[in-house]
């Protein structure tokens, strides 16, 4: 599955984006961010003090959406229109 970090996420955890293999059990947005976290600093960091929004392959989705079957997640920051 490809993780791809937007705008802030990016700078904090330091990438754009990365190929991984979720364990089984990481089947919702929710669960996929609390694995993250429990891998490395910079991403419980970047997850616990940023408001994170999701997409499932290129569609918004809540943080119970199911990610099994996804190809591809993207995180940002809530954003805003002007």
């Amino acid at each position: 599955m490809r993780l791809i970090y937007f705008a802030s996420l990016r700078e904090r955890i330091g990438k754009n984006a990365e190929e991984v293999d979720l364990p089984p059990q990481v089947r919702t947005i929710a669960e996929l961010i609390a694995w993250l976290a429990a891998r490395d600093e910079a991403y419980a960091a970047t997850f616990a003090d940023t408001i994170v929004r999701a997409a499932i392959d290129k569609k918004h989705a809540k943080l119970e959406a199911s990610v099994v079957g996804a190809r591809e997640i993207a995180f940002f920051p809530p954003m805003t229109g002007g």
